[in-house]
């Protein structure tokens, strides 16, 4: 089972169409920042989803600080294939940042490779 966290501007949303996707072997929970490092670091969530305007900065600032670089990834305002994803999940990345105006894009692409990798 996989459990994501999301937090940022649009954490409720990306909550949401998490759940919407109704993928098994996936669990998801509104948090934020600071309480999303903590569980991460002690192993009580997997992943961590973050949104703000940009995707770049926000949606990831503190966790970078407190997990660094090497767990983190920000896409910006792209959206990633899921072959970049596995690829991103297979380098160790736990930790992601997108654009509130595209959850919709970019969660579902997300969610779907990290459900294939806990299948």
């Amino acid at each position: 089972m996989a459990k994501i966290l999301t937090g940022g501007v649009g954490k409720v949303e990306v909550a949401r169409t998490v759940d919407e996707l109704a993928l098994g072997g996936v669990e998801v929970s509104v948090s934020n920042d600071m309480d999303a490092a903590v569980k991460l670091r002690a192993g009580q969530a997997d992943y961590f989803l973050g949104t703000c305007h940009t995707g770049a900065g926000a949606s990831l600032g503190v966790l970078v600080g407190l997990l660094g670089q090497r767990s983190c990834h920000t896409f910006g305002r792209s959206v990633p294939t899921v072959e970049e994803v596995r690829d991103l999940l297979v380098g160790g990345k736990k930790v992601f940042g997108f654009a509130v105006d595209q959850i919709d894009l970019v969660a579902p692409v997300l969610v779907h490779a990290i459900a294939a990798g806990t299948a």
